[in-house]
């Protein structure tokens, strides 16, 4: 077959769950739902932790860290969807598609690692309450966030340059909601199945090493936790810990499904839906997880309604 990816002209189609859908109508007023509903609540936590100098803490400076990152994630997939949907078409451009997926691969990577400093966070905030603000300092938390973002976007960048590298001369239909190096994979010309290993092998690197070090900071977490002598201090502590856990569980089941289960078992069917989970529905439901049993961010959103000023 031709190559047909040697000039930046052409175009992939991307065939993800709108056209797989028996009611695509209902899929996209779904999505855009959910867009709004995201930036709505990862833009209202932002000006709260922005406006709120009682939010101006470590744990509340890595929140904000994660919504921006959802912002950012939803916003690269959700407005295209939902224009492509409007104009009747699909397409997205070779350079459009790399650009994607580099911008995707950095905004997941970056927010795989900030997962492991919250727990982190929670882990130094716990057993170590009095040398909190030593270890946690603003030179110390932007120090890791910065880091955090250099090595997503070498990561995403060297992942991005080879996979868009090879000759496409199969098709040029992408099974798939996105531009993601699975399902770009199965149209490449020649053998790729080395680099399927490595991309297998640094995906559970990359999954592996946070999931340790948020099972070691926890499993620390909690045992501090079950030995404190209020009641009220343990309950506020296994509340604050629940909802990054259950933000944890959201987040690493849909990667570890995406990226370290085989692909025999998983059809594009299920990655579409897992698509639309990680980049769309978990955007919108983080910061209501974070907000909605929180005491602080309660507060803080009270008398931002209220117009009450806010003080120390």
């Amino acid at each position: 077959m031709e190559l047909w990816n040697m000039t930046l002209e052409n175009n992939f189609f991307l065939f993800g769950i709108l056209q797989s859908s028996k009611y695509p109508e209902l899929v996209c007023a779904t999505i855009t739902f959910l867009y709004l509903m995201a930036v709505t609540s990862n833009g209202l936590l932002l000006l709260l932790i922005a406006m709120d100098k009682r939010l101006h803490v470590p744990m509340y400076f890595l929140l904000s860290q994660l919504s921006l990152m959802d912002l950012l994630l939803t916003t690269v997939i959700s407005p295209k969807t939902f224009v492509d949907y409007l104009c009747g078409q699909s397409t997205i451009s070779f350079s459009g598609c790399g650009f994607q997926m580099f911008l995707l691969l950095t905004i997941g990577g970056a927010e795989d690692i900030l997962l492991a400093l919250m727990a982190y966070d929670r882990y130094v905030a716990i057993r170590h309450p009095l040398n909190y603000m030593v270890f946690m300092r603003p030179k110390v938390c932007w120090s890791m966030v910065a880091t955090n973002w250099l090595l997503a976007s070498l990561n995403a960048l060297v992942h991005t340059t080879y996979t868009m590298h090879f000759s496409f001369c199969r098709t040029r239909e992408i099974s798939h909601l996105l531009c993601e190096i699975p399902p770009l994979l199965k149209l490449a010309c020649g053998d790729t199945t080395k680099y399927q290993f490595m991309v297998y092998t640094m995906g559970v690197t990359y999954l592996l090493i946070p999931i340790s070090a948020i099972i070691a900071s926890y499993t620390l977490v909690l045992t501090a936790v079950f030995h404190m002598p209020s009641t009220q201090g343990r309950k506020k502590a296994l509340l604050t810990c629940s909802s990054h856990l259950t933000v944890v569980g959201l987040y690493y089941g849909a990667a570890v499904f995406m990226y370290v289960l085989p692909s025999a078992y998983h059809s594009p069917q299920q990655d579409n839906i897992i698509s639309v989970f990680y980049t769309i529905i978990t955007p919108a439901l983080n910061p209501l997880i974070y907000s909605l049993r929180n005491k602080d961010v309660l507060g803080s959103l009270k008398k931002l309604l209220e117009k009450e000023p806010m003080h120390d």
